[in-house]
């Protein structure tokens, strides 16, 4: 794939997102108004959860009601109560919210207890009912093939839509190593459920590498925000400038 074609499949695949403390509904606002583009829109807006209003009001009164609103759940750690994580979510989503992004309990993986994501996920799916769940594995943290496998695996065995890389606050974010793994574990049921890349994405080079392994599982002909989203703060400006035959560098900014 062109230049071109990826950076126009990765603005449609895009969760533009702004998960930083100092966040706020001016900021928010900002972010919304930036997802109107001479060259389409963005798939969603990932904001904090009392944020989520701002951005629905905000998309809306740029006209693009079409664009989904995601917010964070047991975010950043992975280790809150799983009754306030449900309650998290179900606020959300009465708030406005389209779908959820949730942290998986990584440490709890790691110490050997494996039903503890199991039961989560799972409770967190019926929560989100028709809502897409995307389950933030925190490869970084994970490290190993194994623990990235299992994880996985777990993961989409209790309902996941989406497997996704990390949430950009940790040192070691997406990697190709560990998106090949997560498709492999994807392929492996079904290619049913999507493939979320965050973090550490700053280049049209990062975009092309990831959109070939994803091509690999789905075949190109599925890429779209159903089965591929790019979670980024500063992408945008990357993708926008290829579109427009400028040169914009790396991407700047974080969660």
């Amino acid at each position: 794939m062109d230049d071109l074609h990826a950076a126009r499949l990765a603005l449609r695949c895009l969760d533009l997102t702004s998960l930083k403390d100092e966040d706020t509904p001016a900021s928010i606002e900002a972010l919304a108004r930036s997802a109107r583009t001479p060259h389409g829109a963005p798939a969603a807006l990932c904001v904090f959860p009392q944020f989520v209003p701002t951005a629905v009001r905000a998309l809306a009164e740029q006209q693009l009601e079409a664009v989904r609103v995601a917010t964070v759940a047991n975010f950043p750690r992975g280790e809150s109560a799983s009754e306030q994580v449900l309650g998290d979510i179900r606020a959300a989503l009465v708030a406005g919210a389209h779908e959820i992004d949730l942290v998986f309990p990584w440490r709890a993986l790691l110490a050997g207890h494996r039903r503890v994501g199991q039961e989560l996920v799972g409770r967190a799916k019926q929560a989100c009912g028709e809502a897409p769940l995307k389950v933030i594995l925190e490869t970084g943290e994970l490290r190993t093939a194994r623990w990235i496998r299992e994880a996985s695996q777990i993961a989409l065995a209790a309902g996941a839509d989406f497997l996704k890389t990390s949430t950009g606050k940790v040192a070691v974010n997406a990697t190709p190593e560990a998106v090949a793994l997560m498709l492999e574990v994807i392929h492996e049921h079904g290619a049913r459920a999507g493939l979320k890349v965050a973090g550490g994405v700053a280049t049209l080079a990062d975009v092309q590498r990831y959109v070939a392994l994803a091509a690999g599982t789905y075949g190109a002909e599925r890429l779209s925000p159903a089965t591929l989203r790019f979670g980024a703060s500063g992408l945008l400006p990357v993708l926008l400038a290829a579109l427009e035959g400028r040169s914009a560098g790396v991407a700047q900014g974080t969660y």
